[in-house]
């Protein structure tokens, strides 16, 4: 039987710190920023607020590179700034979770630096040391970031891992001092008296201390198979929980890399003691080729809806997850799921008709409520992210042209949802009075918060509309999920449904009109998203239709 609890009704407003709002005129948004907008994060009637980090970094990947996890980098503000903050959320009743990064630091936290000084160093088993092979690095594995797993130490003439950047060496989550600081790093904020923790790539802290080379496989399957769900994974998450989660009323969820929907329930089944939620990842490369990210394709819509069936079939009610269409690691939801030119406001209302109907705990990221689109930069020197310029460099080393290059940014690319929040047609969107460290969208004189507010129709109207829709209905939340058109090429039919309410869902996700029989008997009309009601049986380019029916 499925269990009620208030992080299973919440929704999550992901806000990414330094594109939000810089209250003082540096280019860079900030804790004050924040907490001057948090009235408008109340209106738009959401539950929790997930930052992503927001701790002392060198910011070689934007913050998931944590030298201090006690401190608050300065660029945001600082402990005070983050009290105040946290109190005012709590006094509008939003809840705080905080993004934490456990399966790597650093190069520049202390452990880090204490563990290369010397093979003996008390800290040299923080980290994943290693000899290296025939000349080389210990093993053949390629870095999610380009490069090699492995990076030569001159110091202690070893190599030392990180799945990421080389600025990011992995932690050594065998060693039980590592857990013991882990837990006590989440103790510490948990008592300051935040409401949880995202937790970021969670299904990569143990790992295969063999360390076998990888054979001929392409880089998807290298990651899943070497990079993730270790064989003491779930020993490791019971230990956090057992000695620090399980004291306190709070949520956690778990990115998932190469979590299969198998395993979900070993995440977060009820009677598990590890993770209230996961973050699945599935349908975020969905659109990728073999090579990863920079590889892309064309997102077949019945990969979405077998997404959201196949999970919700798996997890059944043991296991739970939270269902999100974009974050700071993809691409605008509109821009890749639905159209952002000549159906941008019919199609990000679809989306958000979609996120806001499903089973688990929706998550929206910043600027998604009003359609903020792709950024779609033409030069590599408008780029921030580690990933796309590494990326770049090695694809114009391997002879890609420079404007392919740049066309798979444009599409994949994860600057393209980190750009400043469009709060007004002033220069840079009112983000900033100075120049933001990350160029805005130049829509955002057509794309900003002042015009939806003005806007009864528009896509900031529609959002709050749909979650208090979702708020007034717990069907929304528990009710069971069944997809009523699993082959259809576009249309996603489904229904929700409990012993107070049946819902029926139907969305067009395509620009073409499109004749769809609508058999089910007593339906009532609740909300559409084009303002003038269509013929019952024709859907209209990127229609979304809730119907409530008679149980």
């Amino acid at each position: 039987m499925i269990t009620h609890k208030w992080w299973k009704e919440g929704i999550i407003y992901q806000i990414y710190p330094q594109s939000f709002y810089d209250s003082n005129g540096d280019g860079i948004g900030d804790l004050q920023g924040i907490i001057r907008k948090l009235d408008y994060i109340k209106s738009l009637g959401v539950d929790i607020i997930w930052l992503n980090p927001i701790y002392a970094s060198p910011l070689d990947d934007n913050g998931y590179d944590i030298s201090d996890y006690r401190a608050i980098n300065p660029i945001y503000g600082t402990m005070g700034d983050f009290d105040e903050m946290l109190a005012e959320m709590h006094k509008r009743g939003l809840r705080l979770l905080m993004d934490l990064v456990v399966n790597h630091s650093s190069d520049e936290h202390k452990w880090f630096k204490e563990s290369r000084k010397s093979k003996n160093n008390p800290y040299r088993d923080y980290y994943y040391w290693r000899k290296g092979k025939n000349g080389g690095p210990p093993n053949n594995w390629p870095a999610v970031f380009g490069g090699s797993v492995w990076e030569y130490d001159r110091t202690t003439s070893e190599y030392y891992l990180h799945y990421f950047s080389k600025k990011q060496p992995d932690l050594n989550w065998e060693n039980p001092k590592v857990r013991q600081e882990v837990i006590d790093i989440i103790r510490w904020w948990l008592d300051k008296g935040i409401d949880g923790f995202r937790l970021d790539v969670i299904s990569m802290i143990s790992k295969d201390l063999v360390f076998p080379d990888a054979t001929g496989e392409n880089f998807g399957e290298m990651y899943t198979r070497y990079f993730c769900n270790g064989p003491r994974v779930h020993e490791f998450i019971r230990e956090v929980h057992d000695k620090s989660l399980k004291d306190y009323n709070v949520m956690t969820v778990g990115e998932g890399p190469a979590i299969t929907k198998e395993a979900g329930n070993d995440y977060t089944g009820q009677n598990r003691g590890e993770l209230n939620m996961i973050f699945p990842l599935d349908l975020m490369s969905a659109d990728w080729g073999p090579d990863g990210r920079f590889d892309p394709g064309i997102t077949d819509r019945r990969k979405i809806k077998s997404f959201f069936r196949e999970w919700n079939e798996a997890l059944g009610d043991d296991g739970w997850m939270s269902v999100f269409l974009d974050n700071h690691d993809s691409p605008r939801m509109v821009s890749r799921f639905g159209n952002d030119t000549t159906y941008r406001t019919e199609s990000a209302k679809l989306l958000l008709t979609l996120l806001l109907t499903l089973r688990g705990t929706p998550s929206i990221h910043y600027g998604s409520e009003i359609g903020m689109t792709n950024a779609s930069f033409d030069s590599i020197d408008q780029y921030k992210d580690i990933e796309s310029l590494n990326f770049y460099s090695e694809a114009i080393k391997n002879g890609m042209s420079d404007h392919e290059a740049i066309r798979r940014i444009q599409i994949s690319g994860r600057d393209n949802v980190r750009t400043p929040m469009q709060w007004d047609d002033r220069n840079h969107g009112g983000f900033t009075t100075d120049t933001p460290w990350l160029e805005s969208n130049p829509n955002y004189k057509s794309i900003n918060v002042e015009m939806e507010e003005s806007d009864d129709s528009g896509i900031l109207s529609f959002f709050r509309q749909m979650v208090a829709f979702r708020k007034s209905h717990k069907t929304l939340s528990y009710g069971s999920f069944t997809d009523l058109d699993p082959d259809h090429p576009h249309v996603f039919h489904y229904q929700r449904k409990d012993a107070d309410a049946q819902f029926i869902i139907i969305l067009n996700m395509s620009d073409h009109t499109t004749s769809y029989a609508i058999n089910q008997a007593g339906a009532h009309l609740s909300i559409c998203n084009y303002t003038e009601a269509g013929k019952r049986e024709e859907l209209r380019p990127w229609e979304a239709r809730i119907y409530l029916t008679a149980i």
